[in-house]
């Protein structure tokens, strides 16, 4: 299918090219969460945003 959208060529490109894309997708995610406040972010992860509740 992505043959007839792209063509053979693109498409043998673009699986070269996946691995870089996820790495630098993973690290640009961890530099988000590392850069901004983390608590905001982590808060929507089900397991780690119980530990971080206030009772107020």
């Amino acid at each position: 299918m992505l043959n007839k959208l792209f063509g053979a060529r693109n498409v043998t490109i673009l699986r070269t090219w996946v691995p870089n894309l996820v790495t630098w997708g993973t690290m640009g995610g961890v530099a988000l969460v590392h850069f901004t406040d983390w608590r905001v972010i982590l808060d929507y992860v089900p397991y780690i945003s119980g530990k971080f509740r206030k009772d107020d």
